[in-house]
């Protein structure tokens, strides 16, 4: 879907011009580098143990995102917002254990891989999982995180998936309250205390949005 998006002029920060936003499917080539730049900036405390640090995390992300998982937001060319997700056997944020110990270093990456594995969610079968959508900071409340999650909407729903799963963190109650507003429910909390002081977080609430999988009857 490569149509440009109209959001409201009215909601442009400072009063800039309205310019139209695309969105579209799959992270160009050129953008790799500004797309680690977004992910890292979203979910850089999540990550930092496991990747920091940031010129050495953003370096990796950059390396290792599959491209074909993202829904991407540009303006006049420039990337200012994505949504990765995993369906199948891999997702957005890509590299294998082999590529950990390359980038940081024999026993100093052993315990980067035991993090990046508590964070791993892996979708059941009819499921695509969200990797997490990055926005520009300044652009954030624009409705480009609304826009990239109606496009993975449809990703799934073409797919054949009857539901989207994610994790949203308890010291991210904008994001949260944005998945509510796109219909996702909340199923299960899972304490995490053990990772405050580590990650910045200490709870894990699990959000399901159903889908019907396109090609689906409507019931009459």
């Amino acid at each position: 879907m490569n149509e440009p998006s109209e959001p409201n002029p009215a909601d442009e920060p400072d009063g800039q011009p309205f310019r139209p936003l695309r969105v579209g499917r799959a992270l160009p080539p050129e953008a790799r580098g500004r797309a680690a730049e977004l992910y890292w900036e979203a979910f850089g405390r999540k990550l930092g143990a496991a990747l920091g640090p940031a010129e050495a995390g953003t370096a990796f992300l950059a390396e290792h995102f599959n491209a074909d998982r993202a829904v991407v937001a540009t303006r006049d060319g420039v990337l200012v917002g994505l949504a990765g997700y995993t369906h199948g056997d891999h997702g957005l944020t890509g590299g294998r254990p082999r590529d950990v110990l390359r980038a940081y270093g024999g026993l100093r990456a052993l315990p980067r891989l035991a993090l990046l594995a508590l964070l791993e969610r892996k979708p059941a079968a009819g499921e695509l999982v969200m990797d997490g959508i990055a926005v520009d900071p300044t652009l954030r409340g624009t409705g480009i995180g609304s826009l990239l999650l109606d496009e993975v909407a449809i990703v799934a729903a073409e797919l054949g998936c009857r539901r989207i799963r994610l994790d949203v963190i308890d010291v991210n109650p904008r994001a949260r309250a944005l998945y509510e507003r796109h219909g996702f429910v909340a199923t299960k909390t899972e304490q995490t205390p053990y990772l405050r002081k580590l990650m910045g977080f200490g709870a894990v609430t699990t959000m399901v949005r159903r889908i019907v999988p396109a090609g689906t009857p409507a019931r009459g």
